[in-house]
């Protein structure tokens, strides 16, 4: 949460910069006790004056120690450098080309291309490359589009543009993305994500209770297809119901997906992680663990996230591996829980490390590291650094 008082936004000002009271008291040419009486709230303000001296010697503007609002997590309009996307999702009526039309076999191979970069978080390519491989998927048109169509709107949930998600994933609906129950999963699955993602805690959970109504497998007969289309919905099932405080819920769904995941032969994910072979097909007894990790996480357990988390080791994991980077968010909340402040700023160093576009986007990175620096009293190097980099407002 941002900071409410003038000394507050001091505080963490100051612990930012790496200052202790009497360091910042002799840059800024004021008394010890002013500033001890300004952080400690026993002096509500102070003169315009002193305020710039103060903000001058921590390095920051005078506004953002006087102005309580939240700071935006980037500088500019986060949607952007996403407005052209938008724009080929949303306004999707001319299509017509200006030269040669475009081949099954080129977009195929422009949408491998993205999801390639995607995997690395490369998303300034993506954003330069979708909105023509939008445009040429639709004079296609059919399943290639609808592959295109999905892709772009998992990635429009990820950066937080929700309505041109929908509008992808209803467009590759009608492009008839689902083909058989590997596609129905993949589909439900991001729908649920965007449902949650909007607080939509209800609508996710009837939606993915549904659908796992719906892809049950007879057990007998269940091919390793059908057992990870099922294990993919009763995940969001236990996202869902987590969240709602349904833990009863959330426990039975990711017993069930553990009992599916138990009858795969492979403990390794299919598809390495490729954005394009879906959310179902890199689905595994692994992924389970990590929901487990969440599901912890969420209802307030973090020892038990902890436990857990060391029979995934996340870190070990290739930083391209599906759902790694997220995982080790919810490791690091459950350390900062647990006081484990040093293990938590090297898990959100190594996400860093494997994905620094994806991070500084993530509202969750900033309410981890937002509740490690509330509870020191001086930052690390580290911290001071991560803070500056997910724009952690004061």
């Amino acid at each position: 949460m941002p900071c409410t008082s003038f000394g507050d936004r001091l505080r963490e000002a100051r612990k930012r910069a790496g200052l202790t009271q009497r360091e910042l008291a002799a840059a800024a040419r004021v008394s010890l006790s002013l500033v001890a009486k300004l952080e400690q709230g026993a002096q509500p303000d102070t003169r315009l004056e002193t305020a710039r001296q103060l903000a001058a010697a921590l390095g920051i503007s005078t506004s953002s120690l006087l102005a309580a609002e939240r700071q935006p997590a980037q500088t500019t309009d986060p949607s952007a450098p996403w407005s052209p996307v938008r724009a080929a999702i949303l306004h999707s009526a001319d299509n017509a080309v200006e030269d040669e039309p475009p081949t099954l076999a080129g977009v195929s191979g422009a949408l491998n291309a993205v999801a390639r970069r995607l995997v690395a978080e490369d998303l300034a390519a993506a954003a330069h490359a979708l909105p023509r491989l939008l445009r040429d998927a639709a004079v296609l048109g059919g399943p290639m589009q609808a592959s295109v169509l999905m892709l772009t709107g998992r990635l429009m949930i990820q950066t937080r543009q929700y309505d041109a998600a929908e509008a992808a994933l209803d467009r590759a609906e009608r492009a008839g993305w689902v083909q058989g129950p590997m596609e129905a999963a993949d589909l439900v699955e991001s729908r649920c994500w965007l449902l949650l993602r909007r607080g939509r805690l209800g609508d996710a959970r009837a939606l993915a209770t549904r659908w796992v109504d719906e892809l049950e497998p007879r057990m007998s007969r269940a091919t390793a297809d059908d057992l990870r289309s099922w294990g993919v919905v009763l995940g969001r099932v236990a996202a869902a119901a987590s969240r709602d405080a349904r833990q009863d819920e959330a426990e039975h769904a990711l017993r069930m997906a553990s009992a599916a995941g138990a009858l795969l032969t492979a403990e390794a994910p299919q598809g390495g992680g490729s954005q394009t072979s879906g959310r179902a097909r890199t689905w595994s007894p692994l992924t389970v663990k990590m929901q487990r990790v969440e599901v912890a996480v969420v209802s307030g357990r973090p020892d038990v996230a902890l436990e857990v988390a060391r029979e995934v080791n996340g870190q070990r994991l290739a930083p391209t591996f599906g759902h790694r980077n997220r995982h080790l968010l919810d490791v690091a909340d459950a350390q900062v829980r647990t006081r484990r402040y040093g293990e938590a700023m090297e898990t959100l160093l190594d996400v860093h490390r494997a994905a620094p576009q994806w991070l500084p986007q993530q509202q969750y990175a900033r309410d981890i590291l937002d509740k490690m620096v509330r509870r020191r009293r001086r930052l690390t190097p580290q911290m001071r650094e991560m803070a500056r980099v997910i724009a952690l407002p004061l």
